[in-house]
C-alpha cells in the first residue's frame, strides 16, 4: 500500500475530528495528543541506533492514537475521564521530549545515554498503559469495540520492557500482534478480550492518521524507512487488508453443533431425526431422496438404521444459532465501520464494504444498524476514491441501504451527496456507471428524493442524454428511462425535462393530465423557449389540446393556454400546423365576438398577438375563411373592424398587435387597396400619427412603419394630415444634443419623411420654416465625426436624414425652400457626402440632390451686374469660399451656364467639384447609384446649357470613356437609355474627336448590336441612333427607295 495514498484517507478522518472539537472535550485534548505522538513517530524513525525497538516503541504510541481518534466520536465523556486523558497527554508529552533528545544527538550519544532514556521511556509506557486501564466506560459510550482494544492495549503497556533488549542486534521476529483467547503474558498472561486494531509495524506506519503539519512529513518519512518500505511492499500484508482488524465475525466460540454434518457450513433450518443427529433440513432431505429406493434408511453420521424419515424441527438450535447471527452480524458492522474510519487502504475498505453487503442481505434490520452506527459519511468518502472498485462496491452498498426502506432513502440523501451519483453516470466505467443509475432508480421511488434529484444543476439533462445512448449501452439507456418516468411525479421536473429537450412527458400530461395538471403544463409551454429541434413537435402535439382549452376552460385554462399558444406561434414554421388545427377562426372570434368580464386577462391582446405571429410568419391567409359567415382576413368587415381598433385609447399590447395584422395584411393586393380605402375614409391616418408620439416606443416605432407603406398609396394625404397634427413633424426629428444614442424610432421616423411623396409644397414648407433642417444639418454633422456605424441603427438614420434634404431640391422653385438651400449650400453638402461614401444609398440620393440642383443651375446662372457688393464669406463644415465684389472688377462666366456661377447660390457642379466624384460613382457596382450619377452628369448636356462646352470640359475628365464602360460592364435597360442618351450628345455635338473616342472603343459596338437585338423599344431606337452616327448600319435619309 502507498503511504501517501493512506494519508490522504486519514486526513478525511482528520477533518471530521477537528471539525467536533469545539463541542467535545475529547476533541481538543485528542488533537493535542495526537500531534505530540506524531511527532514522537518522526523522531522514533528517524533513530538509526537500536532501530527495532525504537519501532515497537512507536508500534504502541501509534495504538493508543488510534484509540484516541475512537473517542473524539464520543461527545458525553465524564469528568474524571477528561482528568485522565489530561494525564496521559503529560505522559506522551514526556516521552516527546526523550525522543526528541535522542534524535538530535544521535551522533555522540553513548550507550549509557540511551539505556537512561529507554527506562525513561519505558516508564512513560507502562504509566499510559495505567491510565487507559482506568478510563470508565462511558469514556467509549456505545463503542464497546473500542473498550475493548482499548483495555488489551492496557494489558500490554503495563507490561512492556525494553532495557532487556538493548544491545540486541537481531531482526525483530516479534511484532505485537492480535492476541487470540489463550496467549499468554510472560509464562502466566491472562486471557483478554481480542483487540481491534493491529500493530503490525506496516499497519503502524501507513494506517496512523497525521495531523497539521507534521503528516506529510511522516508519512514520507515512513515510507523511506527501510523496514517499513520492506513490509509496504508485500501484496497480502496485513495492513492492507480487512484481515489486519480482529475477526469480531465469531465473537463467541462457533460450537460444532452449529454446522451441518453434511454441508459443513452453519445450518439456517435444523431439523434433527430419530437418531439424534440434527442437519440443515435442504441437506438431508436431498440425502434421504437418494436412499428413496433403498431397503434401509440410516443416519448419515450415525450410521443408525432409521425408522422413518420424519424430520423434526430442531426450534432451540435455530433460536440459539440466529441469537449468535445477530451478535455476529452487529460485530462485523462494527469490525466494517473500524475499517472504514481507519481506511489504510483500498482492500480493506474494499472488503469491508463488500462484508457489509453480505449482513445487510442477511436481515433487513442490518441495515437500519449500518446507518445508525454513522457508516454513511465514511461510505460518502468511498465515492471519492479512484480505486473503481470501491466505488462500485460503495455504490451497490448504498443502493442496497436504500431499498424498500423511505426512512433509509431519506437518511442517504441527507448524508450522501446525490449529485457525486449523478455524475457517476457519465464515468467511462461501465460498472460503476450502471451502479451509480441503479441507486438513483432506488431513491427516485420517493417522492421527497424526486425534488432533490431535480435539482441538481444538470442531472435531469445527463439523464436525458443517457436515455438516448441505446445503441452503445442499452442497460443504461433503460435504466435512466425509468429513473425519468419516477421523476415525472413532480411538475418541476418536468418542465426541466422540457426545458432540456426532452418534451413527451410535458406534452402527455398536456394531454391527459387532470385540470389542474393542463393547466401547469400549458404555463410551461408559454415560459420555455422553444428549441429548433421542438418546435414541430410542440406545436403538432400541443396545439390541439391548448385551442380545446381555450373554448372550453375556465379563466386559470385560457389565460395558461393564450400564453402557451402565444409562445408556440412565435416561431413561423408552427403556423401552417396552428392554421390547420383552427385556430384562425378562435382567435378572430375572441376579437370581435366573445365578451367576458370576469376574466383577470384580456383575450383580444392575446388573440391579435396570435395572429400577428401567424400572418408574419408569411402564410397565405388571405382567402383562409375565419368565421361561419365566410368572412376572411381579408374581408372589408374583417379589415374595418381591425382598423378602427387602432386609437390612443385602446391599451398598448393590443395596439401594436392590430398595427402588425395590418402590415401584414397590406402585402396582399385584395386587401391593401381595403386598408388604403379604410384609412383615407376614417380618423384612422391621423390615429397613426398620434401613435407616433406615444410613450411606448414599440408603438411608435409600428405606426410609423404602416405610414412607410401607406406613403406609397396615400402620400399626399399623410403629408397634409401630418402636418395639421400638433407638434408635427418637428417631433419626428429630435435635437442630437437632447437624445443619448440613435434608436430605431429615430431611423424609422426619418425615413418615413423622407419617402414621403417629394413634391409635397405643404410639408417641405413646413420642414423649412420649423428647425427641422437646422437639427438634420448638425446630426448630419455629428454622424459625420462619429461615422455611420457608430451605433446600430445610425446608417439608417442617416439616409433618413440625407433623404429629407433631398426632397427640398425637388420644390427650389420655393424661394423660402431656395433660401435654406443656399444658406447651407447643399450643392458642397451633396459633394462632399459623395467624397465620404458611407452607403450605396447615401450616394445615390447625394447624386439625385445634385441633378435636380444641377436643373436648377440653369435658371439661377445669370450675368453679373455692376454694383457695390460687400465682402461676405460662406461657411459650410469644413470648406469655406468667398466671394469679393466690386465695382469695375472683370468677371469670368461659367462656360456651361453663360452666367455667374457658384456652388452656394446657383449651384453650379463645376464649381462644386462635383464632376470626378460623379464619374467615381459611374464605376459603382450599385446599379442606383450608376443610375443617378448618369442622370446628375446629363444636366451638363441640356440643350439650355452650352453643351459644346460641357462636352470638352468633360473630355478632359475622359468622362466618354467611363460612359462606354457602363454600357459594356451593365447590362440593365434604365443605364443604357442614360449612357446611350450621354453618348449620342457626344456624337452629335462633341465633333470628329468624340467620335474618333467612341469609334476606337473595340467592345462598344459588340454592346450595341446586342442592346439593338434585344432592347425594348426605346433602347433599341437608341442603339440604332448611334450605330447610325458611327456608319454601323445604313443611313435611311439617304436611301433611295424604289418602287414599282
Amino acid at each position: 500500500m502507498n503511504i501517501s495514498d493512506n494519508g490522504t484517507n486519514s486526513s478525511k478522518n482528520s477533518y471530521e475530528s477537528h471539525a467536533r472539537e469545539d463541542t467535545n472535550p475529547n476533541g481538543s485534548i485528542g488533537g493535542t495528543l495526537l500531534r505530540a505522538i506524531s511527532e514522537i513517530l518522526q523522531s522514533l524513525l528517524c533513530i538509526e541506533i537500536e532501530k527495532e525497538m525504537f519501532i515497537e516503541i512507536g508500534c504502541y504510541f501509534y495504538r493508543v492514537s488510534v484509540v484516541i481518534k475512537e473517542l473524539q466520536i464520543n461527545r458525553n465523556t465524564p469528568t474524571n475521564a477528561i482528568e485522565i486523558l489530561q494525564s496521559l497527554s503529560r505522559r506522551v508529552d514526556s516521552v516527546k521530549s526523550f525522543t526528541t533528545q535522542i534524535e538530535k544527538n544521535a551522533k555522540k550519544i553513548v550507550v549509557s545515554d540511551v539505556h537512561n532514556v529507554v527506562q525513561q521511556i519505558e516508564g512513560a509506557v507502562r504509566n499510559i498503559g495505567e491510565n487507559l486501564s482506568i478510563l470508565p466506560s462511558l469514556t467509549y459510550g456505545k463503542q464497546d469495540y473500542v473498550e475493548r482494544a482499548a483495555k488489551a492495549l492496557s494489558e500490554e503497556m503495563k507490561d512492556a520492557s525494553f532495557l532487556g533488549r538493548l544491545g540486541q542486534n537481531s531482526e525483530m521476529k516479534q511484532k505485537l500482534h492480535v492476541l487470540n483467547p489463550g496467549d499468554l503474558k510472560r509464562g502466566e498472561r491472562k486471557q483478554v478480550d481480542e483487540d481491534l486494531y493491529s500493530v503490525d509495524v506496516e499497519v503502524s506506519a501507513a494506517g496512523i492518521q497525521f495531523s497539521d503539519t507534521s503528516q506529510t512529513y511522516v508519512s514520507d518519512t515512513l515510507e523511506s524507512y527501510p523496514m517499513v518500505n520492506r513490509n509496504v511492499s508485500k501484496s497480502s500484508s496485513a495492513g492492507s487488508s480487512l484481515m489486519a482488524l480482529p475477526q469480531f465475525a465469531h465473537t463467541e466460540p462457533l460450537y460444532g453443533t452449529f454446522f451441518c454434518p453434511l454441508s459443513k457450513k452453519v445450518m439456517e433450518d435444523p431439523v434433527t431425526l430419530d437418531s439424534g443427529v440434527t442437519y440443515e433440513r435442504k441437506e438431508i432431505t436431498e440425502w434421504l431422496d437418494k436412499l428413496e429406493d433403498s431397503e434401509e434408511i440410516f443416519c448419515p453420521k450415525s450410521g443408525q438404521k432409521l425408522k422413518n424419515k420424519n424430520l423434526n424441527a430442531n426450534g432451540a438450535l435455530k433460536a440459539t444459532i440466529d441469537e449468535w447471527k445477530e451478535r455476529n452480524e452487529t460485530a462485523r458492522i462494527k469490525v466494517a465501520r473500524a475499517a472504514l474510519s481507519l481506511a489504510s487502504s483500498d482492500n480493506m475498505v474494499l472488503e469491508a464494504v463488500n462484508d457489509l453487503q453480505t449482513v445487510c442481505k442477511t436481515k433487513a434490520y442490518n441495515k437500519v444498524q449500518v446507518r445508525n452506527i454513522g457508516m454513511l459519511p465514511l461510505l460518502g468518502n468511498c465515492l471519492q476514491y479512484r480505486n473503481r472498485s470501491v466505488r462500485c462496491a460503495t455504490l451497490e452498498l448504498l443502493r442496497q441501504l436504500a431499498e424498500d426502506d423511505e426512512d433509509g432513502k431519506e437518511v442517504i440523501a441527507k448524508t450522501i451527496d446525490i449529485s457525486t451519483i449523478i455524475k457517476m453516470m457519465s464515468s467511462s466505467h461501465k460498472p460503476i456507471r450502471h451502479a451509480s443509475l441503479l441507486v438513483l432508480l432506488e431513491l427516485s421511488t420517493s417522492q421527497f428524493l424526486c425534488g432533490k434529484i431535480g435539482t441538481v444543476a444538470g442531472g435531469i439533462l445527463m439523464l436525458i442524454t443517457a436515455k438516448y445512448r441505446q445503441s452503445s449501452d442499452a442497460f443504461t439507456s433503460e435504466k435512466a428511462d425509468e429513473i425519468l418516468k419516477n421523476l415525472e411525479t413532480l411538475s418541476d421536473n418536468i418542465k426541466l425535462m422540457a426545458e432540456n429537450g426532452y418534451w413527451k412527458p410535458l406534452l402527455t400530461h398536456l394531454v391527459e393530465g387532470s385540470e389542474q395538471m393542463r393547466i401547469e403544463m400549458a404555463t410551461y409551454v408559454g415560459e420555455i423557449v422553444l428549441g429548433p429541434d421542438s418546435k414541430n413537435y410542440v406545436a403538432e402535439r400541443a396545439s390541439p389540446a391548448l385551442i380545446q382549452m381555450v373554448q372550453n376552460g375556465n379563466s386559470l385554462s385560457r389565460n395558461a393556454s393564450f400564453k402557451a399558444l402565444k409562445q408556440i406561434s412565435c416561431c413561423h414554421p408552427n403556423a401552417a400546423i396552428l392554421v390547420e388545427a383552427g385556430i384562425m377562426q378562435i382567435m378572430v372570434d375572441e376579437m370581435f365576438t366573445r365578451k367576458s368580464h370576469n376574466e383577470p386577462m384580456n383575450s383580444k391582446t392575446e388573440a391579435t398577438a396570435i395572429l400577428a405571429n401567424i400572418l408574419e410568419s408569411g402564410l397565405d391567409v388571405e382567402s383562409f375563411q375565419v368565421n361561419k359567415y365566410g368572412h376572411t382576413m381579408a374581408s372589408d368587415y374583417i379589415l374595418y373592424n381591425i382598423i378602427i381598433g387602432i386609437k390612443n385609447s385602446t391599451p398598448d399590447e393590443l395596439n401594436i398587435n392590430l398595427i402588425r395584422i395590418v402590415l401584414c395584411l397590406i402585402k396582399f393586393p385584395k386587401a391593401s387597396s381595403t386598408v388604403v380605402s379604410v384609412i383615407k375614409e376614417s380618423e384612422a391616418s391621423y390615429n397613426l400619427i398620434e401613435l407616433t408620439n406615444n410613450p411606448n416606443e414599440e408603438i411608435g416605432i409600428a405606426s410609423i412603419k404602416l405610414l412607410v407603406i401607406l406613403s406609397s398609396f396615400m402620400g399626399h394625404t399623410l403629408s397634409d394630415r401630418l402636418c395639421k397634427t400638433q407638434g408635427q413633424p418637428q417631433s419626428l426629428i429630435p435635437n442630437p444634443d437632447e437624445i443619448t444614442r440613435i434608436t430605431e424610432k429615430h431611423a424609422v421616423s426619418a425615413n418615413f419623411l423622407a419617402k414621403l411623396p417629394h413634391q409635397n409644397l405643404t410639408l417641405n414648407l413646413a420642414l423649412v420654416n420649423s428647425s427641422v433642417i437646422l437639427v438634420i444639418m448638425k446630426s448630419i454633422s455629428q454622424i459625420q465625426m462619429a461615422g455611420a456605424r457608430s451605433s446600430r441603427h445610425a446608417g439608417t438614420y442617416f439616409e433618413g436624414l440625407v433623404g429629407i434634404l433631398v426632397r427640398l431640391t425637388t420644390t427650389l422653385y420655393d424661394h423660402q425652400i431656395l433660401f435654406t438651400a443656399r444658406k447651407y449650400n447643399f450643392a458642397s453638402v451633396f459633394t462632399e457626402l459623395l467624397t465620404r461614401s458611407f452607403s450605396d444609398e447615401i450616394q445615390r440620393q447625394s447624386a439625385i440632390g445634385l441633378e435636380n440642383l444641377s436643373i436648377q443651375s440653369i435658371s439661377l446662372s445669370r450675368p453679373p451686374q455692376k454694383k457695390t457688393t460687400k465682402f461676405f464669406k460662406i461657411v459650410f463644415l469644413r470648406k469655406c469660399i468667398s466671394i469679393k465684389l466690386s465695382k469695375g472688377e472683370e468677371f469670368s462666366l461659367c462656360p456651361v451656364h453663360r452666367g455667374l456661377c457658384s456652388s452656394q447660390e446657383t449651384f453650379c457642379l463645376l464649381d462644386a467639384e462635383a464632376i470626378d466624384q460623379l464619374m467615381s460613382c459611374l464605376d459603382h457596382e450599385n446599379v442606383g447609384v450608376i443610375e443617378a450619377a448618369l442622370s446628375a452628369l446629363s444636366t451638363l448636356l441640356d440643350d439650355r446649357v452650352n453643351v459644346e462646352q460641357s462636352i470638352s470640359f468633360l473630355s478632359e475628365k475622359r468622362a466618354i470613356h467611363h460612359v462606354l464602360n457602363v454600357v459594356k460592364d451593365h447590362k440593365e435597360e434604365v443605364l443604357w437609355q442614360k449612357a446611350f442618351w450621354m453618348i449620342e450628345k457626344f456624337l452629335i455635338r462633341g465633333g470628329e474627336e468624340s467620335v474618333s473616342n467612341i469609334s476606337q472603343d473595340r467592345l462598344f459596338p459588340a454592346t450595341l448590336v446586342s442592346a439593338f437585338h434585344h432592347g425594348d423599344d426605346r433602347t433599341r431606337q437608341m442603339a440604332e441612333k448611334i450605330l447610325r452616327h458611327l456608319n454601323r448600319i445604313p443611313n435611311l435619309a439617304h436611301t433611295v427607295t424604289f418602287t414599282m
